[in-house]
This record gives C-alpha cells, sequence and structure tokens, in this order.
C-alpha cells in the first residue's frame, strides 16, 4: 500500500478521501473502467427514489390490506423493496411492485404499464434539467464532482472507459450529450434494452473482458449500487464504491457505503474528488 493510499485509509467523511475495505490497489493495472451513470457521474435522476417510493406507497394503500400498515410502515416495506433492486433494471422495480399488490389482495397490471408512468413523473423532472443544460447550464453543476477530470486521467492513461447503466439506453446517451461527456467513453454507452439478459451489468461486463482480451483482474469499475459491484468482483474485477451523497454532492452517504462495503467494494468515495489534487490522489493509489 502507498503511503498517500494508507494515510486516506483513516478518513473524514466531510472532505474527500479514499477509504480501503479490501484491496489497497487494482492486482494488475487497469485497461478497462466501468463507470455506472446514476449516482455515480450524474446527478440528473436526483430525486427518483422519492417519486418512486410515493408512487409505490400510493398503489399499495390502494389495496384491500393498504389500511393493514400505516403510512410509516409502508414506506419502510418499500423502500427495501426498492433497494434491493437498485442497479437492476428499472423494470425490475415494477416486477417488485405487481408482487406486492398481489400480496396485499390489489389488482394489477403489467409491470411495464407502472414503469411507463412512472416515467411520467420523472420525465417532468429531467426535462427540466436537461432544459437548462439545453441554455447554457454548467453540466458540471449535474455531474459529481471530479468526473471529467477522472475520465481525463483514464484518457491520458490508455484506459478505455464504458458507461454501464441500467437506465433505457436512449436517455443516458441522450444525457451524455448534454452533459458533454460522449466521447470520454470510447469504448461505448450501454443502458437497458427490451433484451433484458443482453442489457445486465454481468452481459456488459463479460463483453468488455472479452472485447479487450483482457482478464476481470484488468477491469476496475465505479458504483453507488450493489449490482456492478457484485458482478465486477465476481468477474474478478476492482471496485470502487462511490458512495454519493446525490443531494449535496459531497460527503458519504452511509447507507451506500454499508450496502457497498457488503457487496464487496474495495475502496470506498464520495465522488471522484473536489480538487486536481484528489483526482492525482485516485491516479496513484490504482497506478503507482
Amino acid at each position: 500500500m502507498s503511503i498517500i493510499c494508507f494515510l486516506l485509509s483513516t478518513f473524514n467523511y466531510n472532505v474527500f478521501s479514499i477509504e480501503i475495505t479490501a484491496l489497497p490497489r487494482p492486482v494488475k493495472t487497469p485497461k478497462a473502467a466501468m463507470f455506472d451513470f446514476d449516482g455515480t457521474v450524474s446527478v440528473m435522476r436526483e430525486g427518483w427514489h422519492g417519486i418512486l417510493t410515493k408512487y409505490f406507497v400510493v398503489h399499495l394503500q390502494a389495496t384491500p390490506q393498504g389500511n393493514a400498515h400505516s403510512e410509516a410502515e409502508w414506506l419502510q416495506i418499500v423502500c427495501q423493496a426498492i433497494e434491493a433492486n437498485i442497479g437492476k433494471l428499472p423494470v425490475f422495480q415494477f416486477y417488485t411492485l405487481v408482487e406486492l399488490l398481489k400480496q396485499n389482495g390489489g389488482q394489477t397490471e403489467d409491470a411495464e404499464v407502472y414503469l411507463a408512468e412512472y416515467y411520467k413523473h420523472l420525465f417532468a423532472l429531467v426535462e427540466e434539467r436537461h432544459g437548462q443544460l439545453r441554455s447554457g447550464h454548467n453540466p458540471d453543476d449535474l455531474m459529481m464532482p471530479g468526473t471529467v477530470e477522472v475520465l481525463k486521467m483514464f484518457r491520458r492513461r490508455n484506459v478505455k472507459c464504458y458507461l454501464v447503466s441500467g437506465t433505457e439506453q436512449d436517455f443516458i446517451r441522450e444525457d451524455c450529450g448534454l452533459l458533454r461527456i460522449t466521447e470520454y467513453f470510447d469504448g461505448g454507452i450501454f443502458g437497458g434494452t427490451k433484451d433484458i439478459a443482453a442489457s445486465s451489468k454481468k452481459t456488459i461486463i463479460a463483453r468488455i473482458i472479452s472485447e479487450n482480451g483482457i482478464d476481470g483482474s484488468e477491469l476496475i469499475s465505479f458504483g453507488d449500487g450493489q449490482t456492478e459491484t457484485r458482478e465486477i468482483k465476481a468477474a474478478g474485477g476492482f471496485a470502487v464504491g462511490v458512495a454519493s451523497n446525490e443531494d449535496t454532492r459531497d460527503g458519504i452517504n452511509q447507507w451506500k457505503r454499508r450496502q457497498l462495503i457488503d457487496a464487496g467494494a474495495d475502496w470506498i468515495i464520495p465522488h471522484f474528488g473536489n480538487t486536481a489534487e484528489n483526482v492525482t490522489e485516485i491516479e496513484h493509489c490504482i497506478f503507482c
């Protein structure tokens, strides 16, 4: 472990730091890097959790068993259900909603119907932010600190970068264009499609390894969810958990931190850094 990394393993949650929770550095020098989008690179959809939670609770309270729980109890049930699906394609949230509705005696629609209705609520929020960007708003304000700088660092190091998200592919590509970061993902931008198996993070990770002729230990990932963390570790890669606070874009989200450590993250960071020195610290700990 380098001196910098050792010092950073004892940290203050309110400043940038690297917490080493497993491996101190990648086993091999990375040749490919995979980034999650929402909550890792972007805060374009910050607020989605509250919208989805309210949507679930309203539907469940309307079932025959809706009065069996207080609103606080429904919120706890719903939050646990939502958290179990974070990192997967969005439709999985609504497979869960359908099951909860059935368990409580409710009538159900197909999961895709609920997904489309939820998107109407979410898109009102996202479109407002898209409008800001089209009007000249600074893209940095809708990204986690240090995002562009760390992408430039990997490009300078000739590490191919991939964006892999559960959010629909067309939406993610539009977001990246508005945020002006498409050029940095020379490996490609992958989001959800109707082919659920082909869109899974497990499948994309296998594709990255195969296309680059590398083994899993030469792949590094950055993500704020358990799904990508577990899959990258299963493939033999190095997992950096981004325990981001999406509301303030600073500090550590303690719930995310616990979830990421449980999933096997090697490091925990709050974002990619507020200064050039922070990005240098990340680079040093990965490559030196």
